[in-house]
């Protein structure tokens, strides 16, 4: 049996976006093992190529490594919802440092 962490954050994106037309606020979802590693991560993003691009930014970093992980979203994710997957990151980054 693993021994990994479920954690979501939320942020809200720009009002003409289709996340929110579908579904009101942008989701992040991470599982991280006991280190912070995280294992899994998938999003609503509407679409497959989105959230398999967001899914491989996350996939075997850190959730702790705020800089880093914030600087390669910032370089590599260039389309709306950039701040909404920053904004989700860093509330489910809360949520982590809330259980230690």
């Amino acid at each position: 049996m693993k021994n990994t962490l479920y954690l979501t954050g939320e942020a809200r994106t720009n009002s003409d976006n289709a996340i929110t037309k579908i579904y009101g606020v942008f989701y992040l979802a991470f599982e991280v093992d006991e280190d912070g590693k995280i294992i899994d991560s998938d999003s609503n993003a509407t679409l497959e190529l989105t959230r398999k691009f967001i899914k491989d930014i996350f996939t075997d970093k850190n959730i702790k490594d705020q800089e880093i992980i914030t600087d390669e979203i910032q370089r590599r994710y260039n389309a709306s919802s950039t701040k909404a997957i920053i904004s989700a990151y860093k509330d489910a980054l809360q949520r982590y440092k809330n259980l230690k």
